[in-house]
């Protein structure tokens, strides 16, 4: 018996352990390292409808247990995947999700149309992507603007599960989560990065192009546990859990807090195992731990 096998909109993952988007690329170069179909399943690097060259300039630093990133979607573009991407993607997991980003609402729904007649299993809709045509404020912020490229979203997707990743630098997340189920999202994940700066002291000038970047790592876990946590309790959709996930009791904690699936983002760029090692810690705790499934501990400090 699987004691970790999971149920996730209709299909049964063989354990709730992900790997988030942008950390681990299409998952074959991880190959390498272990059995990459010992994962729940595998997001894919964020996709825009075109291909995106990224930012310029300093794109990662390191900072005190997390790091930052500016790498700004640097992508093949949705129809490069689906024909080159998906298929190596497929022959790694069973479960294959592709996380969408976009710069205007046109962009989202044609990217999120095409994704929707391919071979993904589930579309992740990355909100934290600024909109061109409204001075470059992210979508994620204001319910009302998240509102109107989900309701765009789900209307057109009509074949594959919808998950909708959160930002921590939404005016409420809480909020955002309640939505995106009133318009009939499927899932939720969060947290994506947290909005921070660097500052170079020798040349007095921000260490990003972009002045801010993307802070991730142990550093934002037990913040973004809070918001799982708060999240979870507050809906009736599934949520996935990310922020700072590089050990089994970090997963086990986002479990316990309401987390349905869990995802390892940042740890896979210094330790390429983490994913597999955090399988493998989950299934020596439940052998001790857990009697049938591991139900059994989701959101059971609040249930």
């Amino acid at each position: 018996m699987n004691k970790l096998a999971t149920e996730f909109l209709g299909t049964t993952l063989k354990n709730p352990v992900l790997t988030a988007s942008g950390t681990f690329g299409f998952g074959d170069v991880f190959q390498q390292f272990y059995d990459v179909k010992k994962l729940g399943g595998i997001i894919g690097k964020g996709l825009t409808l075109n291909p995106h060259s990224g930012n310029k300039g300093q794109r990662v630093w390191e900072t005190a247990s997390g790091m930052m990133n500016s790498i700004g979607l640097e992508n093949p573009g949705v129809k490069h995947f689906i024909e080159v991407e998906l298929p190596i993607m497929k022959k790694q997991t069973d479960y294959a999700i592709a996380n969408l980003g976009g710069h205007s609402l046109e962009d989202y729904v044609e990217g999120a149309s095409l994704l929707d007649g391919s071979d993904v299993d589930a579309i992740e809709l990355n909100i934290s992507c600024p909109n061109v045509k409204s001075g470059g404020m992210l979508f994620g912020i204001r319910c009302e603007d998240a509102r109107v490229v989900v309701t765009k979203v789900r209307d057109v997707v009509k074949n594959k599960p919808l998950i909708v990743k959160l930002s921590p630098n939404a005016e409420s997340v809480l909020s955002l989560a309640k939505m995106v189920e009133e318009v009939g999202g499927d899932a939720v994940s969060l947290v994506n990065t947290f909005n921070a700066l660097a500052i170079n002291v020798k040349t007095k000038r921000p260490r990003f192009e972009n002045v801010t970047a993307g802070l991730s790592g142990p550093a934002i876990k037990p913040i973004a546990l809070r918001m799982v946590y708060e999240v979870a309790k507050n809906v009736n959709i599934p949520v996935i859990g990310i922020g700072g996930i590089q050990t089994t009791e970090d997963a086990l904690e986002f479990l316990m807090a309401g987390a349905t699936l869990i995802e390892v983002g940042s740890a896979n760029l210094y330790n390429p195992t983490s994913a597999g090692e955090i399988v493998d810690g989950l299934e020596n705790y439940a052998k001790d731990n857990i009697k049938k499934n591991i139900d059994e501990i989701r959101g059971c400090i609040w249930r």
